[in-house]
């Protein structure tokens, strides 16, 4: 292969890298993080391989440059999926984490459900999808004190 082909796959995933939403999968980590960085957490229940909401919400929220720029400055991301295709199973400690914090969060069994969370973990607010820019589920991610 030619160094020109070389450098140009190793930027493309530099790039992606940095691009990438940091997401969590442990509570107890995000805390931590949340103490230390003074941020409030995100922790957001999916269906990542069934939940149509919830596809869109990763797809025109959570994934945009201007949400990922914005959340690693404000917030610790967490995600709670619950995927029902065999092949994207999670581990049996990743689903009983992803259980109990359904019984403390979401006891409704809401998708997508985004709960905004202090960094001692107390609920602040909630919301779901809404059809907006990621400018305004920002300010509605930030409406919750």
């Amino acid at each position: 292969m030619s160094k020109k082909l070389i450098l140009s796959a190793f930027l493309l995933c530099v790039i992606s890298l940095t691009n990438a939403q940091n997401w969590l999968t442990d509570i107890a980590s995000a805390k931590e993080l949340a103490s230390k960085e003074n941020k409030h957490i995100i922790l957001v229940f999916q269906g990542s391989d069934w939940c149509a909401p919830c596809i869109k919400l990763d797809r025109e929220i959570w994934s945009t440059p201007e949400f990922i720029k914005y959340s690693k400055e404000h917030f610790i991301m967490v995600k709670a999926d619950f995927p029902r295709k065999s092949k994207n199973k999670l581990s049996e400690n990743q689903q009983k984490q992803n259980n109990q914090l359904m019984e403390n969060y979401n006891t409704q069994g809401y998708f997508p459900f985004v709960a905004v969370l202090d960094k001692n973990g107390k609920m602040l607010g909630s919301t779901g999808y809404k059809k907006t820019s990621p400018t305004e589920y920002i300010k509605i991610l930030t409406s919750f004190k």
